[in-house]
């Protein structure tokens, strides 16, 4: 492997994990000198267990609403709604307690309040652009964030560690990708104790979800030393964590486990390895089909394994040994792994047939991702073959 590249660190400032979430968030709050600080949480955290008034409690006369009602996949015009309310709050601070489609909404809501969004189409504004020297990221018309986010994550979706926010125009049934520097939040807290509430097939399928990443940056054709450290040391700790928790959902060290793993999992995105067909395939997926994105790499993952395998085999090789079986192919101990922890592994059993793979794959060459993939993809014909290997 050729080792030359770029690390791009970003500007997160800390990850706080084994304490209470309300007592880390409080303290943040006054650390930053937070006067107004905004809630975006679960709604059934907030409903149905007394986690978010615990973290209110702490908070006491800072916290200046609640908003509860972000839908998966982080459609616009719930950003929009979440935005107004903060805006209406005055808030200086937003934190997060829950899964992957709040903390992304979070993101948005930064920039929506810096750049005065106050409708869906004017979310048009944050589509990233191709720069000059080729890379991607805000238009020179989008002002950073002015506020920033803690995030308490209760999914293993990993979306706290980035800097892009997955958003769904609700119109075109398609994901944008918004990227920002900014975006990316001030602080995590991982509170082990708070995603005993998490729906056990949640946890699991964004465990895989994490996996994902892990096996992407692994194989990626950028691979360096320096995220092959974290991604295979996340993939250790999930291989290991995901079936204790499924096994014993009390337990907290194997949950505690498996968000380690999740933090190791991003290290290599974070800093800018790309990810692969599995990623990008299972975008389009949840956006036109509304499949939970732990589902779509619970599916895609061993399949787009198994099509890479004729250009990078070394690497998967690495995958195998990680996961404690180095002699075994390393989509087929995905497939078993994913199988033993009874997700679901095919695109049938999701409701989705051959009759919608063109237009999956068409869609699916417009991300970002699927053009990275370590075997060359360079049209559709080629994404439905990997469809086909997953149906």
């Amino acid at each position: 492997m050729s080792q030359k590249g770029r690390i791009n660190f970003s500007r997160m400032e800390s990850v706080t994990f084994g304490r209470p979430a309300g007592d880390v968030v409080a303290e943040e709050a006054r650390l930053a000198g937070a006067a107004r600080v905004f809630l975006m949480v679960s709604n059934t955290l907030n409903n149905k267990t007394d986690e978010i008034e615990k973290v209110r409690r702490a908070l006491g006369n800072l916290c200046a609403g609640t908003y509860d009602t972000m839908s998966p996949h982080t459609p616009r015009g719930d950003v929009i709604a979440a935005a107004r309310m903060a805006r209406d709050a005055n808030a200086d601070l937003i934190v997060t307690v829950g899964g992957g489609s709040i903390t992304d909404g979070a993101k948005a809501v930064l920039l929506c309040l810096a750049n005065n969004i106050y409708e869906i189409e004017d979310l048009d504004i944050l589509r990233p652009v191709t720069r000059p020297d080729g890379t991607v990221g805000p238009s020179s018309d989008v002002k950073a964030p002015t506020i920033k986010q803690i995030t308490v994550p209760t999914t293993l979706s990993g979306g706290e560690f980035s800097s892009i926010s997955g958003v769904t125009d609700e119109r075109a049934r398609v994901k944008e990708l918004i990227r920002h520097p900014d975006i990316v939040p001030a602080s995590v807290v991982l509170d082990a104790a708070v995603t005993v509430h998490t729906p056990e097939w949640l946890w699991l399928s964004t465990g895989i979800r994490a996996v994902d990443h892990c096996v992407e940056a692994i194989c990626a054709n950028s691979a360096s030393h320096f995220g092959d450290a974290q991604s295979l040391q996340g993939l250790k700790l999930l291989n290991s964590g995901l079936p204790r928790v499924n096994k014993d959902p009390s337990d907290v060290d194997a949950r505690l486990d498996c968000q380690m793993g999740t933090w190791l999992s991003m290290g290599a995105l974070a800093t800018g390895t790309p990810m692969g067909a599995s990623h990008g395939i299972g975008y389009v997926l949840g956006a036109a089909f509304d499949v939970p994105h732990g589902h779509t790499s619970c599916i895609m993952l061993p399949a787009v394994m198994r099509w890479n395998k004729l250009v990078n085999a070394d690497r998967q090789l690495l995958v195998s040994e990680a996961m404690g079986n180095p002699r075994e192919d390393a989509g087929d101990l995905l497939d078993k792994f994913i199988a033993s922890l009874g997700m679901p592994r095919s695109l049938s059993s999701v409701e989705v047939g051959p009759e919608n793979f063109e237009m999956i794959a068409e869609q699916a060459m417009e991300t970002p991702w699927v053009p990275l993939n370590p075997r060359s993809i360079d049209r559709p014909a080629q994404v439905k073959e990997i469809l086909e290997m997953a149906a």
